[in-house]
């Protein structure tokens, strides 16, 4: 194989340090070393935008593979050829002449490809007496079976991109149909609840899909979504949940009417200091606790108590509640106020609580009252934290009414 030796372009074509490392890297292949050069293509095919390549540039590299006439690159073969600008041409499908040396250039860049010029800026290939060829002028493909394993990789990361973004489309096209679906069935049927706003919610989110959504794009309006849906879903059962417990409530009259021994139990209320310990009203029946949230949302709907943090940032839970202890502090909601908001809501929620009020601080006459109000709904179960958090998400800052 020739390698190993520095060549410059021909011409006025730029020599560069990146090309030098890469034809010294040439001379590294591991001796022995071989590649099927169709799947090497196969995998540059593959991972062609990480590599910033072109389909024209996927031609040009094809038409070069086909001069070569072995189906295996190996490290001790004569790995450069040399083809005329015509030749190339014909292969590559047509291809313009200005648009076959831009597509070469786009190859080189890419470091699949090495230039190694003759004098006059030719390629032929010299043989000796026995037929052989002694040395040749053209492009080096050697890059490609130094990189084989790499490209493959890429290859692999590109699929499994790929497949992540195909399954989060999926999931995000199911997650709208059935917000869709849920929304006009609960306004068809009279559910109580604020619906105009939660459809503009829902209208909001699928508004900020660009034409060509990106993974990341789809994944954080799937995330939205999917609380938006939960919400729905947790209106629609609580609604449920009244109409039961009206029903059941009268049934049990009836029978405490009629019964004539009475329980020398009572009910004791389990302490809300108790990890997992389910809030229990005053009636005895344990209510689910608040639903929590994952703390990457809650730092985008309310992104001002992250200065708060230890270091001015949060990374973790514990960061969070240092931080509201902080903020509450600042907006002098008392200490016993607080308290409670841990002990009903827990201390996560709690924390996501202030975190919120601090956001909507400008519209709060007082943060204390305010977060006692809300600690009293949560204890009835009348409060969720989830439309204040998707109303901040959505950037909702036309309240002006003050509340509190």
């Amino acid at each position: 194989m020739q390698s190993g030796n520095v060549t410059t372009p021909f011409g006025r074509r730029p020599m560069t340090l990146a090309l030098v490392r890469r034809q010294i890297a040439t001379a590294e292949i591991k001796p022995g070393k071989s590649a099927d050069k169709w799947k090497v293509f196969r995998d540059a095919s593959e991972a062609r935008e990480l590599l910033g390549l072109q389909d024209r540039s996927l031609a040009v590299l094809d038409a070069l593979l086909s001069f070569y006439p072995e189906n295996e690159l190996r490290q001790d073969a004569q790995l450069i050829v040399f083809p005329s600008n015509a030749q190339l041409t014909l292969r590559a499908h047509g291809i313009a002449g200005a648009t076959l040396r831009r597509h070469l250039a786009l190859l080189v860049e890419a470091g699949l490809i090495v230039r190694k010029d003759s004098a006059n800026g030719k390629r032929y290939a010299r043989k000796d007496r026995a037929g052989e060829i002694e040395s040749a002028f053209g492009f080096d493909i050697s890059p490609l079976l130094l990189r084989a394993e790499e490209l493959a990789g890429m290859a692999q990361q590109v699929a499994a991109e790929r497949a992540a973004f195909r399954i989060a489309r999926e999931s995000l096209t199911i997650c709208r149909r059935d917000v869709r679906k849920l929304i006009t069935a609960a306004i068809e049927e009279g559910a109580a609840g604020d619906w105009e706003t939660i459809e503009a919610v829902y209208i909001g989110l699928v508004s900020r899909l660009p034409r060509s959504p990106t993974l990341s794009d789809v994944e954080l309006v799937l995330d939205e979504m999917e609380l938006l849906q939960r919400e729905i879903v947790n209106i629609l059962e609580a609604q449920q949940k009244d109409k039961n417990t009206s029903t059941n409530a009268a049934h049990n009259e009836r029978h405490i009417q009629n019964s004539k021994t009475e329980s020398i139990h009572e009910f004791e209320p389990s302490s809300r200091n108790e990890q997992g310990a389910k809030p229990v009203d005053d009636d005895g029946t344990k209510r689910e606790p608040i639903r929590s949230f994952p703390l990457s949302m809650v730092l985008r709907a309310c992104p001002e108590i992250g200065m708060y943090g230890p270091g001015g940032a949060i990374s973790g839970w514990r960061d969070m509640m240092s931080a509201a202890v902080v903020v509450r502090s600042m907006l002098a909601v008392s200490p016993s106020a607080y308290q409670e908001a841990c002990e009903v809501m827990g201390s996560e929620n709690a924390a996501v609580a202030v975190a919120c009020i601090l956001e909507r601080q400008g519209h709060i006459n007082s943060p204390g009252g305010y977060l006692r109000d809300l600690t009293r709904r949560a204890a009835r179960g009348e409060f969720s934290l989830g439309p204040m958090l998707m109303a901040l998400l959505r950037g909702n800052g036309g309240e002006k009414q003050r509340v509190g």
